[in-house]
């Protein structure tokens, strides 16, 4: 009895912790995006944008939100590394995809990348956020008309959301982070990885 109610305590008063990827090609802005979230959540400053070099490999950031722990995987986004993104899928919660809407030359890459994301079987279920980052950029493309062009048919089939970002100034990062946790919080996959971690209280 005593371990059921202990368990219980914990499941209610523990800060669940999520696992989230952020994805995309080369040059998308996502450490930038990644930087900006830590400087906004926690007390560490961020590295200045004009500091950030191109991830080769990944990149760990921490913070809390929402009584919640998030820990953001930023992984490197040229051709080579994208290999080894399908390694960090099976414990992932959710997906953060970011597409440097001001460059519009590389959407069909972004899109690309992203259909063959989708298709993995060990993200089944994953909640989705789309960035449509740079948005502070003259000509950048609104988050309405990057879903129109993506016109992605496996979205219908999984919780996501277009979200317009500015990981250099902060725009709609807040907004990010609230959708990502209740989407979190509200999915399947969560409750599948929480058993499958042994944190169910049953």
């Amino acid at each position: 009895m005593f371990s059921l109610f202990y368990g219980l305590w914990k499941y209610m008063f523990t800060k669940m912790e999520f696992h989230v990827l952020i994805l995309g090609i080369g040059k998308a802005g996502k450490t930038t995006l990644l930087e900006k979230v830590k400087s906004q959540y926690s007390n560490l400053e961020g590295l200045p944008p004009d500091r950030i070099v191109p991830t080769v490999g990944l990149n760990i950031g921490r913070v809390e939100a929402s009584n919640t722990k998030l820990v953001f995987w930023d992984l490197g986004g040229q051709p080579g590394l994208r290999s080894i993104w399908e390694k960090y899928y099976e414990e992932a919660h959710a997906v953060v995809y970011v597409i440097d809407a001001s460059c519009q030359s590389r959407f069909e890459d972004s899109k690309s990348a992203l259909e063959k994301v989708l298709r993995h079987e060990d993200l089944q279920g994953a909640p989705l956020l789309i960035v449509a980052n740079k948005q502070d950029r003259e000509g950048a493309v609104p988050a309405d008309e990057l879903a129109q062009y993506l016109d992605l048919k496996k979205l219908n089939e999984r919780v996501y959301a277009f979200q317009a970002v500015s990981a250099t100034d902060g725009l709609g990062i807040k907004e990010s982070v609230n959708w990502l946790v209740d989407a979190m919080e509200r999915s399947e996959r969560t409750d599948t990885l929480r058993v499958r971690a042994g944190c169910s209280v049953v």
